[in-house]
């Protein structure tokens, strides 16, 4: 049985993607924690205090054969994986060695250090979908930026729109959210090295020269002061994730509706097999917009775990810190499905104009009340005219005509042309205008780095 979705064999390929389950991995996590060992090993031997032979010892070390399930059996006896994972690098060390190796650092600097590495190959992974689905939507908005269609609020028609402004809308609100992420990352991507209790107490003057060079061998940030129980940043990066998701359910939730046989706008992209039902052959049921809602229902309280572990209590808290090893990585697994799952909507969703076009005309011309009472307003007042257009609509719901012929046969309205109320040319123009000025932000907001901006030998993938 396993214990979360993300890690089923049944569930996980739906929830999450292949490649952001690799960056957690257990493998990879022994293997970041070698790494991060290995520069630190490399750090001391250029201030003298360990053996320079250590670091390249630790580099020919094969992560493969450091058994994560042998470590994970003694893992539930110490509370900490890094404790069986440093016993069994000492035990493949050469005698000499050994006594140096892991010197002056903690479990917590080695496991966040090993985690910081981790993020950065995650957030390149998601920095690669927002800009594909940012530039899909971008897309989506130009080809249609002078499409119709109606303009809902409350559930209900109220003005005319276009589907361009609709998506630009969409594009805009995920590059707002993007442009936060060169800050997150940064701020995450820091090297942890504190000591048991954060002074560095046994490296003595030459602690801030070591881990400087520990922070630069491994291509992150450095900081000066322990990071152990200031955890705003793993916080702050599991919010903005909860946060990246609820901008991708928006569109989620606007495609699932836009998607409903009564409204039947647009479609998801087809794919053979899929939104499909057990007992009813003809559903194709929403699917993407079904995966990154869910995936943001569940990301809400990841979100309380890691704002609960900013209360840690003095030098290292008892399970505040811990918690974080669940909430975290599922936080970025739920993410990848969902952005998977928007960049599919992004580059492939199917309007349908024509259907557009004819839900226009559901309401008999009520969607240009506002229009017609603007018409009316210079010679009757606003009120009077917000009033005669109100009663208007009512007739027009009573099936005794369109609001255009219900207005012109009204006393109040003899004499005045309301025809320019009733053109969709105008509405259509505001909403290509507005798509525009939309899609020009978004394009201005959606600068992402490939790489940190911390040194890094190697680049994202």
């Amino acid at each position: 049985m396993t214990l979360s979705a993300l890690d089923s064999l049944l569930l996980g390929p739906l929830v999450s993607t292949e490649a952001m389950r690799a960056v957690f991995a257990d493998e990879a996590r022994v293997a970041a924690m070698l790494r991060a060992e290995a520069a630190l090993a490399r750090a001391q031997g250029r201030a003298g205090l360990v053996p320079d032979a250590l670091a390249p010892a630790l580099d020919a070390l094969d992560p493969a054969a450091l058994d994560p399930a042998a470590l994970g059996r003694r893992t539930a006896v110490s509370g900490v994986p890094v404790i069986p994972f440093v016993k069994a690098v000492q035990a493949a060390l050469a005698p000499d060695l050994e006594p140096a190796f892991h010197k002056g650092t903690t479990t917590q600097d080695i496991a966040d250090t090993a985690l910081a590495l981790q993020l950065r190959e995650a957030f390149a992974l998601v920095a690669e979908d927002l800009r594909a689905i940012v530039a899909g939507l971008s897309d989506l908005a130009r080809r249609h930026r002078e499409t119709p269609c109606v303009g809902r609020t409350y559930g209900q028609q109220a003005a005319p729109v276009t589907f361009g402004f609709k998506a630009a809308i969409w594009a805009l609100g995920i590059a707002e959210a993007a442009a936060d992420l060169p800050r997150i990352r940064d701020r995450a991507l820091t090297a942890s090295l504190g000591g048991p209790v954060g002074t560095l107490a046994s490296l003595g003057e030459a602690a801030e020269a070591v881990g400087e060079d520990f922070a630069r061998g491994l291509g992150l940030g450095y900081d000066p002061a322990p990071w152990h129980t200031r955890r705003a940043r793993i916080a702050e990066a599991g919010s903005w994730l909860a946060l990246l998701m609820g901008t991708l359910a928006k569109v989620a939730t606007d495609v699932a509706h836009l998607a409903s046989t009564e409204v039947g706008e647009v479609a998801e992209p087809f794919v053979p097999g899929r939104g499909g039902s057990s007992a009813m052959p003809h559903k194709r049921n929403p699917v993407s917009s079904t995966v990154i809602l869910a995936a943001f229902s569940a990301a809400k309280g990841q979100v309380v775990t890691l704002l609960d572990g900013m209360a840690a209590a003095h030098e290292r808290p008892a399970g505040a810190w811990h918690a974080e090893w669940h909430a975290l990585p599922a936080l970025f697994g739920l993410a990848s499905g969902a952005l998977r799952e928007a960049r599919a909507l992004a580059e492939g969703l199917v309007p349908d104009p024509a259907r557009m076009r004819a839900n226009l005309d559901l309401t008999r011309g009520l969607l240009f009340a506002d229009a017609a009472a603007a018409r009316l307003a210079p010679r009757l007042g606003a009120k009077a005219a917000h009033a005669l257009v109100e009663a208007a609509a009512g007739a027009v719901r009573e099936g005794r005509g369109d609001l255009a012929a219900v207005l012109a046969a009204r006393p109040e309205a003899a004499g005045i042309d309301l025809q320019p109320a009733f053109d969709l040319a105008s509405a259509i123009r505001a909403g290509a205008r507005t798509a525009d000025r939309a899609l020009a932000e978004a394009a201005r907001l959606i600068s992402l780095p490939t790489r940190p901006s911390h040194a890094d030998a190697s680049p994202c993938p």
